[in-house]
C-alpha cells in the first residue's frame, strides 16, 4: 500500500494561516520558488484548492493589478480549471498562475484608488451626479434637463473630451 507522508498542517489553525500568508507574500515578493513550495505544501495537506485559487485571484488583482492585467485572467482561468478538470490535474494551472504572478511586475494603483474613493464615500458628503451625466432615457428626465449638454466622447478626436464628471475634482487613480 502507498502511504502518504504526514506533514504538520492544521487546516483551521496557525499552520493554515501562516502558510497562506507566506504563499501570498512570496508571490507579492516575486519569489516563484517559495510560492510554488507553499502551494505544494497546501495541496499536499489537502487544502481546498478553491481557497488557494481565491487567494491567487486576490493577489493578481491587488498586487499585480494594472501593471499586467493578464495575471488576473490567468488566476481566474486557474479557478475555472479547478471546477472543470478537478484535482490533481488542476494543480498545474494553479502552478502556472502562481509562477506568472510571482514573476509579473507589481502595482497596486487600482487597489489604492478604490480604497481612497471608498474612504471618501464613507467620510465625506456624497456628491450629486452632474445634470449632463444623468440618465435621459426615463420618463420625466428630459423635463428635468437630465443629460442636456453631455458631450459624447466618441464625437471628439481620440475619444476624449474635457467635461465635469465629478462636482468636486478628485484624483484617485495614480499610475
Amino acid at each position: 500500500s502507498i502511504q502518504k507522508k504526514a506533514i504538520v498542517y492544521d487546516k483551521k489553525g496557525n499552520q493554515h494561516y501562516d502558510t497562506i500568508s507566506a504563499f501570498i507574500k512570496s508571490m507579492r515578493g516575486s519569489d516563484p520558488d517559495a510560492a510554488i513550495y507553499y502551494l505544494a505544501k497546501m495541496l499536499y495537506a489537502g487544502e481546498d484548492p478553491r481557497f488557494i485559487a481565491r487567494r491567487i485571484v486576490i493577489c493578481a488583482a491587488e498586487d499585480v493589478g494594472l501593471k499586467d492585467p493578464m495575471a488576473l485572467v490567468l488566476a481566474i482561468s486557474a479557478l475555472k480549471a479547478i471546477e472543470f478538470v478537478g484535482m490533481p490535474e488542476a494543480r498545474i494551472p494553479l502552478a502556472e498562475a502562481v509562477i506568472y504572478i510571482a514573476n509579473a511586475p507589481k502595482g497596486n494603483s487600482a487597489y489604492m484608488a478604490i480604497e481612497e474613493a471608498m474612504k471618501d464615500i464613507a467620510e465625506e458628503e456624497t456628491m450629486e451626479v452632474p445634470d449632463h451625466l444623468k440618465g435621459s432615457n426615463y420618463p420625466g428626465a428630459k423635463k428635468l434637463a437630465h443629460g442636456t449638454g453631455y458631450k459624447y466622447p466618441h464625437d471628439y478626436p481620440e475619444g476624449k473630451i474635457e467635461q465635469e464628471y465629478l462636482k468636486k475634482k478628485k484624483k484617485y487613480y495614480k499610475p
